[in-house]
């Protein structure tokens, strides 16, 4: 298996450096309500609970989502 090579007329340049965080923000306690609310899914309660632990266990304090 062959790999063509491209080779490049100028060196790189970094255009920009920073970070892409979009406007929606969710707590990541009060996400599983939202996501289970948004998608109408209120009643499967032990997959509620099982991610509410899941959300517990991974200390992130923001959920950032794209809307």
């Amino acid at each position: 298996m062959s790999v063509s090579r491209i080779e490049a007329k100028s060196p790189a340049a970094i255009l920009a450096i920073g970070t892409a965080n979009p406007a929606n923000c969710y707590y990541q306690q009060d996400y599983p309500d939202f996501l289970f609310r948004v998608t109408n899914s209120n009643h499967m309660t032990e997959l509620k609970d099982k991610f509410k632990r899941i959300c517990k266990w991974y200390s992130l304090y923001n959920t950032y989502m794209h809307a």
